[in-house]
């Protein structure tokens, strides 16, 4: 039979060349390297635009999942102390809601004024109210959708429908990686499991797969699952791993020359490049050791309620230092408990979770500016939708879509800034709506990208993040 019957190299020039097409990757290029022979990275294809100065490089996005409520945190109504327990009035009236709403419930945490900015935020966040200042808050987003899902994806995708590319994907595929030996987008979702809409909210939809989420759970050099053998696997070794690649490459041709459009196969060859170059990151990166004692008690780590998402913005931090363009840190999984969906009880369910963000994020960004990060990272606080100004049951609040907040902080943001306003109840925006589209397009100006020319053909579309709205809120820019 003819060696090259199947397309396998019929030498080792052609078996290199094709290497360097593409269609291998550098864990076969780290063991030739012994050999003295240098093998180039097959890439991610990303476009490496950039349509002005940038002021921002890398992003940390925090995820409030569950829909935080807004009055009880930083949108402080005092007509909600004089409605208390009476019917909503007759001008704020829910719109297609088949139930009669609750009476007016007055939010029972205490709210106090912070710095020269004067910005009222509630006893829940002691620690971030210290650096209101330092943040530009946007006071009237909403959303389109009361539901988990459809807000959640219109939050990450910019569209209420699943199958669209979430923000760190169009930015992965827009300007790519700062270095290639972790990955462009991490996700550091919360250990008590995933959020509403699994593993969609940081999906690349129709991008290639290369630009999607790497989700990663746990901290510590195993954080990384299956990125050594195990000590049960003794035939794991160098020569093994050649050959295993040898054959791989065979197959991976195959497959690529009858499958030219399928994005999935480039998608496996750059995971295992970027797997070989974490073998030597990782460990290193993941190893919350190296920190000292006082950045990790900074964080609360090792205080059981502040533990997780202390480690986890800690991580954010150290993986920002190292390179990783945009990291996404969640807070709360899917379900009715542990997270910010505080249906049953808003003075019991909300405090657990605000105590377990409010010191590590507080820790987070005076450790971003002790590391000089400030000047080129921007930090995302965010959350699919507000709540409810009247009870839902007793003293809960239901869903809203209506209003509720965001924040920014650090490079080319305009501190103690506010932009918008919500109605005197924070049921519905007042003024300066921000919907998803304007924030999306907001951080994308920061990173040097005109959101309005970061496209991708689809189904004879061109589709943006920002659909066909949005606006750069230049109020909240330095």
């Amino acid at each position: 039979m003819d060696n090259n019957h199947w397309g396998f190299p019929t030498n080792r020039r052609e078996f290199l060349t094709g290497i360097g097409g593409g269609f291998a990757g550098l864990a076969l290029t780290s063991m030739l390297a012994d050999e003295g022979i240098a093998m180039p990275s097959a890439g991610q294809g990303s476009l490496r635009i950039q349509h002005h100065p940038p002021k921002v490089k890398r992003v940390i996005q925090l995820f409030m999942n569950g829909g935080a409520s807004p009055m009880d945190l930083y949108d402080y109504k005092p007509a909600l102390i004089k409605y208390h327990g009476q019917k909503l009035p007759a001008h704020i009236r829910p719109e297609g809601s088949p139930n009669e709403p609750g009476l007016c419930l007055k939010s029972p945490f205490t709210f106090k004024q912070y710095g020269q900015s004067g910005r009222w935020v509630s006893d829940q966040f002691p620690e971030q109210a210290k650096l209101v200042d330092e943040m530009a808050f946007f006071m009237a987003m909403a959303s389109k959708s009361n539901v988990h899902g459809p807000a959640s994806y219109m939050m990450n995708t910019g569209f209420i429908l699943p199958g669209f590319p979430c923000m760190g994907a169009w930015i992965s595929y827009a300007i790519g990686s700062l270095r290639d030996n972790l990955p462009t987008f991490v996700v550091l979702p919360d250990n008590r499991g995933l959020p509403y809409n699994q593993r969609g909210n940081f999906s690349s939809g129709f991008l290639p797969v290369v630009h999607q989420g790497t989700m990663i759970n746990g901290t510590g050099p195993g954080a990384v699952s299956d990125l050594f053998a195990g000590d049960k696997y003794g035939f794991a070794n160098k020569d093994t791993d050649k050959a295993g690649l040898d054959a791989l490459t065979k197959l991976n041709k195959t497959h690529a020359a009858s499958h030219p459009g399928d994005s999935r196969l480039d998608a496996r060859i750059a995971s295992y490049e970027l797997a070989a170059r974490m073998q030597l990151s990782a460990p290193e990166a993941f190893d919350l050791s190296r920190e000292s004692q006082a950045v990790k008690d900074s964080y609360g780590i090792g205080t059981p309620h502040t533990d997780d998402f202390g480690k986890r913005c800690l991580l954010a931090a150290r993986l920002a230092e190292r390179g990783v363009r945009f990291t996404q840190v969640w807070s709360g999984p899917q379900g009715a408990v542990n997270n910010w969906d505080n249906h049953g009880n808003i003075r019991t369910e909300l405090p657990p979770m605000a105590a377990s963000i409010d010191k590590p994020i507080s820790a987070l960004l005076r450790d971003l500016k002790a590391r000089g990060l400030d000047k080129d990272t921007l930090v995302i606080w965010s959350t699919e939708f507000g709540r409810t100004p009247f009870a839902q049951g007793g003293e809960g609040r239901d869903h809203n879509g209506g209003t509720f907040v965001s924040w920014i902080w650090g490079a080319g943001v305009k501190p103690g800034v506010a932009y918008g306003q919500s109605d005197e109840l924070a049921f519905k925006t007042a003024e300066n709506t921000t919907y998803s589209y304007d924030f999306h397009a907001t951080i994308l100006h920061l990173l040097g990208i005109d959101h309005t020319k970061l496209t991708w053909r689809q189904n004879g579309v061109d589709r943006r993040l920002t659909d066909v709205h949005g606006h750069v809120v230049k109020e909240v820019l330095a």
